[in-house]
């Protein structure tokens, strides 16, 4: 059974995170990351920047519903477009979301009237109405978004997934924005990949498009812009929904806001989906991991785990992408690996993937002085089904005789390759990772060599 699957490892694409243009969905969770609109307003795209103003234009249409006398369709459009479960970005552990309420909706339809500017003009950028209104996070903004361009990511999606040989279903979306008539409508037969378990739909999007916060916060500004000593009297705190009233009297100061943020749009970038440690990190924690004792005293396993865990994502991006780390229990031991996707995107990987059937890999971690046949053994064991047989024990001291014969025993009986990666190895890979000269994965690559020749055939 795959750990935290993704689209592309249980259809078996080989292809890493970095090498796609989109965002790789999840089946158990969303991806915590979010459409910024602001990335396509800054866009150098002439694509990107007439999605946003198809985008603007649909949500300055619902204003004008209800300067026509028809507010209850209005807020209705503003209720559909504010989730969007297929796209499967944000923090929900269930890619199912909730829409807002007629209440809520009703405030955001209000600033039409309420504020002059925007009875007048209409927004230049939809996500202002956090600045007026309590409630609207970065998943709202990011799923309203998405709701308006869904017809251009159902497009890209089909795209993506005839480009890598993703499988498609039929499916029947119940809202989808057209343009011509400006409402929501339902389109039948199309084709898109599925959630395995539940059958849903799923649309890709583009990473170039994230952000964990937009480059319009309220967060932002609140920090930095809001005079807040105009808002509160002396000592006393400042609340939200002082600063929203405060907002809703005085445009002008979010105006200058806006203006600001667009004249420094050349800072804005998209975030990337996983993140390495600086250099002075990676080698702070390898200094953890010399320094510490092995065995369980005074938490040493623990803080050894939790410093290997940090450092190997880093080391082994962007040919290995992060999938989690877990504990289990064997044999009444806690055991702790990390796991991987393999995206195949080196030789090597492809070959572990080819000959050993291991779309993930895991490594599993222990703080011994030294490693046992029982070991060996536990992480035997783990080595079935989609994470195939090969694995890595990473540990404190290389491997006996005995235990190396070990695991040359398994790969004699069952063809399992169990690398062994040391103190030393990992000092390696910091010291690789440091002088960019090579790839840490080579080290993984020496290793693995070293260990075939050993092996009989």
């Amino acid at each position: 059974m795959l750990i935290n699957p993704r689209l592309t490892e249980y259809y078996g694409i080989p292809a890493s995170q970095a090498s796609l243009d989109f965002a790789i969905p999840f089946f158990n969770e969303d991806i915590p990351l979010y459409v910024d609109p602001f990335l396509l307003w800054r866009s150098p795209s002439q694509v990107d920047q007439a999605l946003h103003t198809s985008l603007i234009n649909a949500f300055n249409h619902i204003g004008e519903l209800a300067r026509r006398g028809e507010s209850d369709l209005a807020v209705q459009t503003l209720i559909v477009a504010s989730e969007c479960d297929e796209v499967g970005l944000g923090t929900s552990a269930t890619r199912k979301g909730k829409r807002i309420g007629i209440g809520k909706a009703k405030e955001i339809v209000d600033l039409f009237e309420r504020i002059p500017q925007y009875k007048s003009r209409g927004f230049r950028h939809f996500e202002e109405i956090q600045f007026f209104v309590d409630g609207i996070s970065r998943d709202r903004i990011s799923d309203i978004c998405c709701n308006f361009i869904k017809s251009f990511l159902i497009d890209f999606t089909i795209q993506q997934c005839q480009k890598l040989s993703i499988p498609m279903s039929i499916h029947m979306l119940t809202h989808v924005y057209d343009y011509r008539m400006n409402c929501f409508v339902s389109e039948s037969n199309i084709h898109l990949p599925s959630d395995p378990t539940t059958g849903r739909p799923i649309i890709l999007v583009p990473k170039r498009w994230l952000r964990f916060l937009p480059w319009l916060s309220f967060d932002d500004y609140f920090k930095a812009y809001c005079p807040q000593d105009n808002i509160a009297h002396s000592g006393e705190v400042l609340k939200r929904v002082d600063v929203l009233d405060f907002n809703r009297r005085n445009f002008d100061v979010v105006e200058s806001y806006i203006k600001e943020k667009e004249r420094t749009f050349e800072d804005c970038h998209s975030d990337p989906l996983f993140s390495q440690i600086p250099i002075i990190s990676a080698k702070r924690k390898l200094s953890i991991v010399r320094k510490l004792p092995t065995g369980k005293d005074e938490s040493s396993d623990r803080v050894y785990e939790e410093a290997i865990a940090e450092l190997l994502p880093s080391l082994l991006y962007p040919y290995l992408d992060f999938a989690a780390v877990q504990s289990r229990t064997d044999s009444g031991a806690i055991v702790r690996d990390i796991i991987f996707y393999n995206g195949q995107g080196d030789p090597f990987l492809a070959e572990v993937a080819n000959d050993f059937g291991s779309r993930q890999i895991v490594f599993e971690l222990k703080n011994v002085k030294e490693v046992s046949r029982d070991h060996v053994n536990q992480l035997n064991r783990y080595m079935t089904d989609d994470l195939g047989k090969f694995g890595v024990l990473v540990t404190r001291s290389p491997l006996t005789k005995a235990r190396m014969r070990s695991t040359v025993d398994l790969w004699s009986g069952q063809r399992r390759c169990i690398v062994a990666l040391d103190d030393s190895d990992i000092s390696q890979m910091v010291e690789v990772f440091e002088s960019k000269q090579r790839h840490p994965l080579d080290v993984v690559k020496k290793k693995y060599v070293e260990f075939r020749r050993l092996c009989p055939g």
